[in-house]
């Protein structure tokens, strides 16, 4: 968007990485998290919140090689208000162009209760991390965790200690998506008024959505006055999620009339950050998502169709283009080529590598023969399959054959790749997906539950592509996989696999970060 004078210009603070992150399942690999923000970086992105760098040996090198590779975005660390946390962060951040250390306390009566320390120690606390992540950094955030069910006595209090410390930025969360817009709004120009140095910082907002509020309350603070929004793409995030970037964004560039304030986000990119966040994360776009939805720009009543062919204005406030959307729904074949695939893929948000078109060539023409017509959402689906699997995984399938009948239990023949090794066995089941997950089961033993499984069609037609979806849950943590394909018993395979390669993967880096502790 083109800078104006007259506007206030709103930073857009992305904590995809982070806090969308700690979503229940959504563990991200290294290689995802940089290709997350590498696109962050170039549509626009003020600040990335990388990561948590004391919460895994994982989490800090994936902050510390997005801030060797960011090229605009602050990059920022998140840090508990003790010394050690924020030397971690420090140590992740620093080789940044521009680095951020953001350190917290839950100020509430409730996490005073956790934390153990009464008002004046909590101030103490604050005064004294905050002082020696200044040291450091000189661009440091604080946040009071849980600011909005804090006493507002007390909240000043804080907030004005961290910014004598040498706090640059505030940011105030809702931490339970408790507060309303009308609170949210208030919260801002109290601490605006009363607070001593409050001038000279910005003041932010963090929302998350558990009542449903999260973008309302997130632009009414932005009315108040914070200058700067926290959000994730696709409103990933803890329990209900946060604030959605997209519904921010697009919100005050549409409503430009009312909420005369500006983001430097490049909004033709926010379909193919989405359809990259939701593939590599496991949670698909729900259908009718502001902005992202499948359903967003699609018209089925007659009225609406009627309106949009004399005038799209009747039924769209905003242009699928302007949100990098293709207006189009060009039907590939298996007689396309790999310029028209790598055309189409654009046109639809997704601008790939030589090596990554090569590998999506050749599952586009695999799909193709066994599909007459190949749809724009058979390619996404496809993209996302190719995000969520790859040639590095500990679990591979390799091969599968079900026998179904109608008297008797189901069989499923299977052969996994499991590191080094390949294993093959015979199982049965109530039915064809049963008996290919009892398959799994002995062929990788674990004590993981199925807590979820989903299915739903890509496209119409018996030939329609299934999309699966697995949830497992063990020892508290819960893991998602995903897959596509034009059998849905393969689908649910694959996707099954998927999210026990996450489990794996999560399983490995905590042994590893163990071992480093044992020999520090």
């Amino acid at each position: 968007m083109t800078m104006t004078s007259e506007q206030d210009r709103v930073l857009i603070f992305d904590t995809t990485l982070r806090d969308g992150e700690q979503s229940p399942g959504a563990t991200m690999s290294h290689k995802e998290k940089l290709e997350i923000a590498t696109l962050l970086d170039e549509m626009g992105v003020d600040i990335i919140e990388a990561g948590f760098p004391i919460a895994s040996e994982g989490d800090f090198e994936a902050v510390k090689a997005i801030a060797q590779v960011a090229k605009n975005a602050v990059i920022c660390g998140l840090s508990r208000a003790n010394l050690t946390d924020i030397d971690r962060s420090w140590e992740a951040v620093k080789h940044a162009r521009r680095p951020r250390i953001h350190t917290f306390i839950g100020t509430s009566p409730l996490h005073r209760d956790i934390t153990a320390l009464d008002q004046d120690g909590m101030v103490e606390r604050i005064h004294a991390t905050v002082t020696h992540a200044r040291n450091l950094c000189d661009n440091i955030q604080w946040s009071p965790m849980d600011a909005t069910r804090t006493e507002h006595d007390f909240l000043c209090r804080t907030v004005e200690t961290a910014i004598k410390a040498g706090a640059t930025t505030i940011n105030i969360p809702d931490t339970v998506g408790y507060t309303a817009p009308r609170e949210s709004a208030d919260l801002i120009r109290m601490l605006r008024e009363r607070v001593q140095g409050a001038e000279e910082i910005i003041f932010s907002t963090h929302c998350h959505n558990d009542l449903g509020m999260a973008t309302a309350n997130s632009l009414a603070a932005v009315e108040a006055g914070a200058r700067q929004v926290e959000c994730t793409i696709n409103g990933l995030g803890e329990r209900a999620g946060n604030t959605a970037l997209e519904e921010v964004v697009m919100a005050l560039r549409v409503r430009n009339d009312i909420m005369p304030y500006q983001t430097g986000i490049d909004t033709t990119k926010i379909m193919q950050i989405s359809r990259l966040v939701a593939a590599v994360s496991g949670f698909p776009v729900q259908y009718n998502k502001a902005v992202v939805g499948k359903n967003a720009f699609a018209h089925e009543s007659g009225i609406h169709q009627d309106g949009m062919l004399k005038n799209k204005e009747t039924f769209e406030i905003m242009r699928p283009e302007d949100v990098g959307l293709a207006s189009t729904s060009l039907v590939m074949g298996k007689h396309s080529g790999r310029a028209a695939l790598r055309s189409k893929l654009s046109e639809l948000g997704f601008e790939l590598g030589d090596n990554q078109l090569k590998d999506v060539f050749v599952r586009f023409k695999a799909l193709a023969d066994r599909k007459k017509e190949v749809y724009d959402d058979d390619l996404i689906a496809l993209i996302q399959d190719t995000a969520s699997t790859g040639e590095d995984d500990h679990i591979q399938l390799r091969r599968l054959r079900v026998v179904c009948g109608t008297d008797g239990p189901q069989e499923a023949e299977m052969s996994l790749q499991i590191g080094e090794t390949e294993k093959t066995i015979d199982a049965t089941g109530d039915g064809p997906v049963d008996a290919t997950f009892n398959a799994i089961k002995m062929l990788y033993p674990h004590g993981a539950k199925l807590e979820l499984y989903q299915v739903h069609a890509v496209t119409e037609g018996t030939d329609a592509q299934a999309t699966v979806s697995v949830r497992l849950e063990q020892d508290g943590r819960v893991y998602t996989g995903q897959s596509s394909d034009t059998d849905t018993v393969v689908a649910s395979a694959k996707a099954y696999v998927n999210a026990l390669n996450k489990l794996y993967l999560h399983r490995n880096r905590a042994d590893n970060s163990a071992l480093m502790q044992s020999a520090s």
